[in-house]
């Protein structure tokens, strides 16, 4: 591969998502990305990130960062190698990519590869930060920022419709947990169902005051999983529910709401904060409020950060998950574009 060789974004799209990686199994498309910037001459590294302790079948996965030789870059681009599952294959038509990652992530990378390419070609410092585990803990980010690289800025890349995002909602994971005794279920007197107090639990979290941010919206509540019980006709000793909380402020309030709807009922079990962002605009480009999170919070050593990617969230994560050619060939002018901005002024 020339080094100098122009890269088209759509094929590299298609490279990348023809690589499975769902998370906690990064590792083959981590090598790859490593193994095509150094063919085109960046200065490659490596940063092992290790998988949950009882994540027995995981594989080895890691970061790649890319950079100029022997210098510390002014700008950095960055996002995520991982993807949600199911994997579905890479397919195309005459305006649309179709896939697991053509907008989250690896459509983005594309058009970053290429950005930071063209910039590097103008003799700006540039850097490539991609990071495993976005899509469940973020810790590809936080291994990345123990080893920063004395940038100023960091463009994060997410769906935004290639529009600046000027604030990223954060987000709260807790577990509810109750317990009861078990009995049969003719009987209910002689039991205390697990499930009703959860039950109960989960209205209560849905009717909640929770905080409004003017600007942003509101504080969003999805109560994603549920299990418990045994049988029909067993009275549940045990039930379980994972509520993602969508923050637009501080997380305290939220916590105590949980915690005092939770009271004599269940047991709340905190496991992820990631905080609400606010982030800068760029004068003369459209902005939008992300309502998602993002890795921002967690690479906060790696420059003043701002979100921008092409696609559409509302995509990602589906079985739909799509973006247009179009707007990717332009993801790559207009990162070009941002970053000369930022690093001019």
């Amino acid at each position: 591969m020339s080094q100098n060789a122009p890269i088209d974004p759509i094929r590299l799209t298609h490279q990348l998502v023809d690589i499975e990686s769902t998370t906690y199994g990064e590792g083959r498309c981590g090598d790859f990305l490593a193994d095509y910037l150094a063919g085109r001459g960046w200065e490659v590294e490596k940063m092992e990130v290790p998988p949950p302790t009882d994540c027995a079948p995981c594989g080895p996965r890691w970061n790649v960062y890319a950079g100029p030789a022997g210098q510390s870059p002014d700008l950095v681009f960055s996002t995520h190698i991982d993807t949600v599952p199911p994997y579905i294959p890479f397919s195309e038509d005459e305006e649309f990519l179709y896939g697991r990652g053509v907008c989250d992530a690896k459509g983005i990378m594309a058009a970053q590869v290429a950005a930071a390419e063209a910039l590097r070609a103008d003799s700006y410092r540039i850097g490539l930060l991609f990071v495993s585990g976005e899509e469940r803990d973020s810790a590809g980010a936080k291994v990345a920022n123990e080893r920063p690289k004395g940038s100023r800025f960091l463009i994060n890349g997410e769906p935004t419709d290639n529009r600046l995002a000027i604030a990223s909602k954060g987000a709260l994971r807790s577990i509810l947990r109750a317990s009861g005794t078990m009995a049969h279920s003719a009987y209910p007197e002689l039991g205390d169902s697990a499930i009703h107090k959860l039950i109960e639990v989960l209205g209560r979290l849905l009717k909640l005051d929770l905080p409004v941010t003017e600007d942003v919206g509101p504080t969003t509540v999805n109560v994603g999983l549920v299990n418990g019980g045994r049988a029909p006709n067993v009275i549940a000793d045990k039930a379980e529910a994972q509520v993602l909380t969508r923050l637009v402020g501080d997380g305290a309030p939220v916590r105590q709401a949980i915690l005092e709807a939770s009271e004599g009922l269940a047991d709340v079990d905190f496991t992820l904060e990631i905080p609400f962002v606010r982030l800068r605009a760029v004068p003369g480009l459209p902005t939008m409020i992300a309502k998602f999170t993002t890795d921002i919070p967690w690479l906060s050593n790696w420059g003043e950060p701002l979100l921008l990617g092409p696609g559409s969230i509302h995509v990602a994560h589906t079985p739909y998950e799509k973006i247009a050619k179009r707007e990717l060939v332009e993801a790559v002018d207009l990162y070009a574009k941002v970053a000369k901005q930022l690093l001019a002024g």
